[in-house]
């Protein structure tokens, strides 16, 4: 039996769990206060913090560490990664330290991790980081040079869901040619097939969301950046925080919108509506990828629970393939199945090297 320690830290929150084998012991999503957070200088200083946090919810639910087999955590921003298991060593803890991609909490995860698996001598892995890149170089190339496209999706969730789909559909995940759309605070919608994540429409080019702007008119863009309205971070806090359907109606919780339309509120539709339909027409352009040839369209994430939005979505695509709703984002499940077969033998553990 393997008793799993996943971590996965967030911008305002820690979640932690233990796993024996697929059972969880405990589930925990500990909040923390902004003037918590707000009381260290950068992400690196909430090293000791976040770790106290974890041994203590350890020892609430009575769970000894060194009972644990291993310890998976969450991918932090990386340089391009692959699909899949990677060791957590100390080339993955000094980039993470030293030359993230982004400075994002999620980079604590496996330093803590490998901080409590080297003290017992257990191992440690992070599983589908944010930042997989399995992109064929044809599809990162854009109109300006200087800009390319980049994969950084809801990759965990986003990979769950394709092995879930074969698992059911009696097939090996290298085998399925899927669409699957994340669609939670961000959305990303994938292209999957031969085993990799072939193509990523992430929410910095796609559709807005419930927080976020999504792709926009450039140039409008640049003239809003010319007009000394916004400085540079005030206009990308904006953008990712302020945007979508919060900047339409006010709010960005889905269940209110849909309170909204039901009492009749015409420009709640509307802008629902175009949501859903933004979020279509992506999925229509990563089926041009694949000349079309896909096998199923998968809507996936905390949005994927409700049933008027998968609707509006799936009455748009189905012509491509047929329409499937894996709800939730199961990040915590998926990391500790991910870490299970690896210690089971069903996967390998790549070996994370600091890039030349």
């Amino acid at each position: 039996m393997e008793k799993l320690l996943i971590i996965n830290p967030g911008s305002t929150s820690t979640k932690i769990a233990v796993y024996e084998d697929e059972q969880p012991i405990f589930l925990e999503n500990i909040s923390h206060r902004s003037d918590e957070i707000g009381n260290f200088s950068g992400i690196a200083d909430q090293y000791e913090f976040r770790k106290n946090i974890i041994y203590a919810t350890l020892e609430e639910k009575g769970i000894s560490v060194d009972s644990l087999t291993g310890i998976v955590a969450r991918g932090g921003l990386l340089p391009p990664i692959e699909t899949g298991a990677y060791e957590v060593n100390e080339d993955m803890v000094w980039m993470l330290r030293n030359r993230p991609v982004y400075q994002h909490a999620s980079n604590l995860a496996a330093i803590i991790a490998h901080a409590i698996a080297s003290e017992r001598r257990i191992p440690a892995y992070i599983y589908d980081g944010v930042t997989v890149d399995e992109m064929e170089p044809v599809l990162k190339i854009t109109g300006l040079p200087e800009c390319e496209r980049k994969s950084m999706a809801h990759n965990l969730n986003l990979h769950a869901a394709g092995m879930r789909y074969a698992k059911e559909n009696g097939k090996h995940y290298k085998d399925c040619k899927l669409i699957i759309a994340h669609l939670g605070g961000g959305f990303s919608v994938s292209l999957h097939t031969k085993g990799k994540i072939a193509d990523v429409i992430s929410d910095g080019e796609g559709a807005f969301t419930p927080e976020r702007s999504g792709g926009l008119p450039l140039y409008q863009v640049v003239e809003l950046m010319g007009s000394g309205k916004y400085d540079s971070e005030t206009f990308l806090h904006k953008l990712k925080n302020k945007s979508g359907l919060l900047a339409h109606l006010g709010v960005n919780d889905c269940r209110k919108v849909e309170q909204m339309i039901a009492g009749g509120d015409e420009k709640a539709r509307l802008v629902y509506e175009a949501m859903a339909i933004n979020t279509a027409k992506n999925i229509g352009a990563v089926a041009t990828v694949a000349g079309g040839d896909i096998e199923a369209v998968i809507l996936t994430g905390g949005i994927a629970y409700s049933e008027m939005f998968t609707r509006m979505v799936s009455d748009r695509v189905e012509f491509i393939a047929p329409v499937l709703v894996y709800p939730g984002e199961n990040e915590m499940q998926s990391l500790a199945l991910g870490g299970l077969r690896v210690l089971r033998g069903e996967e390998k553990a790549k070996v994370f090297t600091i890039p030349s």
